[in-house]
């Protein structure tokens, strides 16, 4: 008896959401997706009953734009869990370890319920570590010592098992509001949790009324109240650029804007036209950015679960060797393996010059080039493992041209054809594609942004934004001509 036929039973019946039988509608998919989002702003202000206010910072704070949820919430461990499941099953099927074949609706149930089962787990690795990983009123998330519930008076354990319960339930409860997205909304939920934090951390970024605020800094520029120096002397300058005006970070948040948008729009487009009806021609687009930018949360969740083991380790082991990691009373690391793999996400941390650095400028230089490296390295190969996951490939992508009876002119109608002529182009684009999307976000958190965003999380958010408009274009094109959900094999 092979996995599959053990695991069976146990998959099959993982709870999930009914697909539609028929059509959905354009307005009930948006009631959906903005009911869905509406929850997730709900949940996220809902603090962890027994949660010692005051305590550690976030431990996800430098990825929180990118795992969503919030700190101290019911959704603390956001969608980290969903990814982490991700790129094991990616990796598993791509050693081809799994033995399963999406095109079999047999196989697709086991791998959505072996990816639910894993997201379940991944949620447990998660939770347990940030309750219980030292004393109540310490650790990554610190517990009260004592509370009344009910009229009955919890001790300090019961009160982080009550709280790793609700970092469960809520670990659960992000993972089938994506599942209701995907299928009843519009999108995905993931990408509307990560556009949901981003866009609420960009708008606080410009408008809130104190000194992070972009305008309200002007204003207090403009107006005196804060004193820049002399721009002659560099001193101002410096100011206005970095400090106070924050203008780099303003140009680094509109050029990612732009840059994402026009990386959308170039794209090389391979003619087609219907064997059957004459006359009827069209394009398949191979976009640069031909695997999207989702594959950079797969990358920057590698880092974090890295610097999440290094801060594990460290609240357990105490001094650990120099070698691999030594961290700052803020819980940072400072020195050792851990700091080199840790991603830069501020000016702060590779400005050597300044005082907010403390390390040697070759060790700031090293740090540099392996995130940089990582990222573009790690850019490309997951953006190959998306591709090939995702029915992107030359070969998937081949045989729906030829099952939409569509072919390449000039070229037999034949899958073997129209593939080898897909090899062409996606492969390369693929990876020019993921490798481009890894070094704007390592520029992009280098050199800050509005709201402290970092430069993945606002690279995820442009994009994701602009491929839901596009899905809902097509949504409402669909809902004013019904005979294109034919075609699209929507209904």
């Amino acid at each position: 008896m092979g996995w599959k036929e053990a695991a069976e039973p146990v998959l099959t019946r993982m709870p999930a959401v009914r697909r539609p039988e028929g059509h959905v509608p354009f307005k009930r998919k948006l009631m959906w997706t903005a009911g869905i989002l509406m929850l997730y702003f709900f949940l996220t202000s809902i603090t962890l009953l027994g949660y010692q206010t005051g305590g550690s910072g976030d431990l996800f704070g430098e990825f929180r734009a990118i795992l969503a949820g919030a700190h101290g919430s019911v959704l603390q461990v956001g969608i980290g869990p969903i990814v982490t499941a991700s790129i094991v099953l990616q990796l598993l099927g791509g050693a081809n370890l799994l033995g399963l074949d999406t095109d079999d609706p047999r196989d697709q149930v086991l791998y959505q319920g072996l990816q639910k089962l894993l997201v379940i787990l991944m949620v447990i690795l998660t939770g347990l570590p940030m309750v219980f990983s030292g004393p109540p009123g310490g650790g990554f998330l610190p517990a009260k010592t004592s509370m009344q519930l009910g009229g009955m008076a919890l001790t300090a354990t019961q009160i982080q098992v009550l709280m790793f319960a609700q970092i469960f339930v809520g670990g659960i409860l992000i993972l089938y509001m994506d599942e209701v997205v995907s299928k009843w909304g519009i999108g995905s939920g993931i990408g509307l949790f990560i556009i949901a934090g981003v866009s609420q951390r960009l708008v606080n970024g410009f408008i809130q009324p104190n000194s992070q605020g972009f305008f309200y800094s002007w204003y207090q520029i403009l107006t005196g109240q804060i004193e820049i120096g002399s721009i002659a002397s560099g001193e101002g300058l410096y100011a206005l650029l970095v400090t106070e005006g924050n203008l780099i970070g303003l140009i680094t948040t509109l050029l990612i804007f732009g840059i994402v948008v026009y990386a959308e729009s170039v794209r090389v487009e391979i003619p087609l036209s219907h064997a059957r009806v004459k006359g009827a021609r069209g394009r398949f687009p191979v976009k640069l950015i031909y695997a999207s930018v989702l594959p950079m949360i797969l990358v920057r969740a590698v880092q974090a679960n890295v610097q999440f083991m290094g801060q594990i380790l460290n609240s357990q082991w105490g001094n650990m060797p120099a070698w691999i990691g030594t961290y700052s009373q803020q819980g940072q690391p400072v020195s050792g393996f851990f700091y080199y793999v840790a991603p830069i996400y501020s000016r702060q941390g590779w400005m050597w010059w300044t005082a907010n650095v403390s390390q040697e400028w070759w060790q700031v230089m090293i740090r540099i080039g392996i995130d940089v490296t990582f990222m573009i390295v790690g850019g490309a190969v997951f953006a190959i493992f998306w591709v090939e996951t995702t029915d992107m490939g030359p070969e998937s992508t081949a045989k729906q041209i030829q099952n939409s009876g569509m072919q390449i002119p000039g070229f037999r109608q034949n899958v073997g054809v129209i593939e080898k002529v897909m090899e062409r182009y996606i492969p390369q684009v693929t990876v020019i594609g993921g490798a481009l999307v890894g070094l704007l976000a390592v520029c992009a958190n280098m050199l800050g942004t509005i709201g402290g965003i970092s430069g993945t999380g606002l690279l995820l958010a442009v994009s994701i934004t602009y491929k839901l408009y596009e899905e809902i274009a097509e949504e409402q094109m669909m809902e004013m001509h019904p005979m294109m959900r034919q075609m699209f094999g929507s209904e």
